[in-house]
């Protein structure tokens, strides 16, 4: 039996965004076929990646996890914080 890799699902909100200048890259991800939580990841123009302790029943949870995070600490965080996690 070969070690086979697993297939990466990831989530149509998966996206860049953008305000106030900064760019980032916005993942939502998980194992595809196993009916895991979503990840949160958010990359900065750099590669400097902020990924989230926690996992989300769903992708519209991590999507908004992400949001409220640019609405409450502005987008400048993630630029802030180069792999450290929430």
């Amino acid at each position: 039996m070969e070690d086979e890799m697993p297939e990466i699902e990831t989530s149509p909100l998966s996206r860049r965004f953008s305000r106030d200048g900064i760019t980032v890259e916005v993942k939502i991800y998980r194992l595809r076929g196993v009916n895991e939580d979503w990840s949160l990841e958010v990359v900065d123009h750099e590669d400097a990646s902020t990924v989230w302790d926690e996992t989300f029943l769903t992708d519209q949870e991590a999507y908004r996890a992400f949001y409220m995070t640019v609405e409450t600490e502005g987008i400048g965080t993630f630029l802030e914080r180069s792999e450290t996690q929430h």
